[in-house]
């Protein structure tokens, strides 16, 4: 019997290219193979560049950045450039180097193919560029779904979910455009989760239904995480419910419990683990694991979470990422065991990064441990030098403590350093439109009623006892109280509600969704608003989220 191993066949004086694109496919190195593809005289065809392409991405960015042009050349030497693989796996590697790939624009381009348009238009906005995307777009004689759903969803995942809607709203208003499909949707509901927009994920979930769409896990597991991002639990369940067992994945139940850990329903969220586990042949994964952690950090159960993150190894088979040791961290910290938080650091096969270093920085200040305050912030800033939240939260346990000479030092120390605060901002969305605030900013929609609708707000909240926290603010204003609660008082999160109570009728739930960690004043006015105004609020911070109604909490004061 002949012997099949690679060696022999490259012994042949001139191989059929055919032969060459087979040793290519099993090569652990195609690109190592074409020289001798070459030198035996074999002429590469539209097999062959392909299957060289696929294999740049083990390149190491230095070499593919000499390598590229090379093999580019020689497509144009052979006559394929125009060729549809060909020119889809070109572009698609130079999506690998950013800079390059925008060099490629300059090259003659055959927009009339359409693969090789919504190649390079996925390809730009995998690297990223979201105007020549756009302005590629733009000069696409006739765009299908895929060139449609690929920049919807490159702006719902590169910060514009807005833009991302608006997109949206363009292809059905456009009788030359086609119907959206499933992947188009879950990029709609994707930009949803990130704005909190209830109402455009109502109409669109309803979109699907009118439309007769299948819900693949896909579209479920997109469904189920914009109802969790924009405050409906029971929505989410729903889905969930609703969703053929054959067709709900790990993803689906992942999705699922996070959306429980998030709203507080820590208990309700390891009772679904469990059900997952025991009455299904799925198994967990890595980002299943973190759901059930974060679930624990964020009901402060400590056993459990120690339980489940024990569990990860013995039962799964699953070596925890800096994630779960992040989650580990969190939870003791939170819980005032600082020493049990330092000893899972130190256990860590892997440095501390920004997270570890921000859940001991968080947990530390909550309980006033000023040394681990000044260890954790000095990590942080080692690692992200430019990082805001650091030096906010040190400033603010300083402010807490009335030490404002360090509140200062802290405050020239970002100066110093160049670094801004991150400014906080809340949005709200009323009758399908979205206000954004921002702390102290007066110059929004209908300012001045605002301004007196927050006057009016912060007078009732003091004729039930409300006292404003002034160790929240960060600021030395030489003792004046005035000054210090007129600070408080104008926070974003303050403002979009009383833009809520201003703009909605009497009764109305109100959704405000933040963009940093909600301060421990806001959430004591906020509680007391849902008492006074008789209101449901919920509020989505950048951590979980705060459902408040008569008076009380769903995170019971525990966040």
């Amino acid at each position: 019997m002949a012997s099949t191993h690679p060696s022999l066949h490259l012994s042949h004086p001139t191989p059929d290219i055919f032969v060459w694109n087979c040793l290519l496919r099993s090569h652990p190195s195609p690109v190592s193979l074409y020289p001798r593809i070459l030198r035996h005289g074999s002429r590469p065809d539209s097999f062959t560049f392909p299957l060289l392409l696929s294999s740049v991405s083990l390149i190491t960015p230095h070499l593919l950045s000499s390598l590229l042009p090379q093999l580019h050349a020689h497509i144009h030497l052979y006559g394929l450039f125009h060729h549809p693989h060909v020119l889809s796996s070109l572009i698609s590697s130079y999506s690998s180097l950013p800079s390059d790939l925008l060099l490629f624009l300059s090259l003659p381009l055959p927009l009339h193919d359409l693969p090789t348009s919504n190649s390079l238009l996925s390809s730009l906005l995998r690297a990223g560029h979201l105007l020549p995307a756009r302005k590629l777009f733009d000069q696409i004689p006739h765009r299908n779904v895929l060139s449609w759903s690929s920049l919807i969803h490159g702006h719902a995942n590169l910060g514009q979910p807005r833009a991302a809607l608006s997109l949206f709203n363009a292809m059905l208003a456009d009788s030359r455009a086609p119907p959206p499909n499933l992947f188009t949707l879950s990029s709609v509901l994707a930009a949803c989760a990130r704005l909190g927009a209830l109402h455009h994920g109502l109409w669109t979930h309803g979109f699907i239904s009118r439309r007769g769409l299948s819900i693949n896990a896909v579209v479920a597991t997109s469904l189920i995480d914009m109802y969790s991002k924009c405050g409906r639990v029971q929505h989410a369940l729903n889905v969930f419910d609703e969703l053929a067992p054959q067709i709900r994945d790990a993803t689906a139940w992942t999705a699922m419990i996070s959306c429980l850990a998030v709203h507080g329903l820590a208990r309700e969220a390891l009772a679904m683990f469990d059900d997952m586990v025991r009455n299904t042949s799925l198994t967990p994964n890595s980002v299943t694991l973190l759901a059930v952690l974060q679930a624990c950090v964020h009901g402060g159960l400590v056993r459990e979470g120690e339980r489940h993150f024990a569990a990860m190894r013995s039962d799964f088979g699953i070596a925890p990422s800096i994630e779960h040791f992040g989650c580990m961290v969190d939870l003791y910290a939170r819980a005032g065991l600082i020493d049990r938080a330092w000893s899972t650091v130190r256990s860590m096969p892997m440095p501390p990064d920004s997270l570890i270093w921000g859940a001991l920085l968080g947990g530390s200040r909550t309980h006033g441990d000023i040394l681990t305050c000044k260890a954790a912030i000095k990590g942080l800033i080692e690692i992200e030098p430019e990082n805001s939240a650091a030096y906010v939260l040190l400033s603010n346990v300083y402010a807490k403590m009335g030490k404002w000479d360090e509140v200062s030092s802290i405050r020239r120390l970002m100066e110093k350093n160049s670094v801004k605060k991150t400014p906080g901002c809340s949005s709200i969305e009323v009758d399908g439109q979205f206000h954004q605030f921002y702390a102290g900013d007066f110059s929004a929609f209908e300012a001045e009623k605002l301004y007196l609708m927050v006057e009016e707000m912060m007078g009732r909240l003091r004729r039930v006892g409300y006292v404003g926290n002034t160790g929240e603010v960060l600021l030395d204003l030489e003792g004046e109280d005035e000054g210090k609660e007129l600070a408080l008082s104008t926070h974003s999160e303050k403002l979009a509600v009383a833009f809520g109570l201003m703009k909605t009728r009497e009764g109305t739930e109100i959704r405000v969704v933040k963009n940093l960690r909600i301060c421990v004043d806001c959430h004591e006015a906020i509680r007391l608003v849902s008492r006074v105004y008789a209101r449901e609020i919920s509020v989505r911070d950048c951590n979980r989220f705060h459902h408040f109604k008569d008076g009380n909490c769903s995170c019971k004061n525990y966040w």
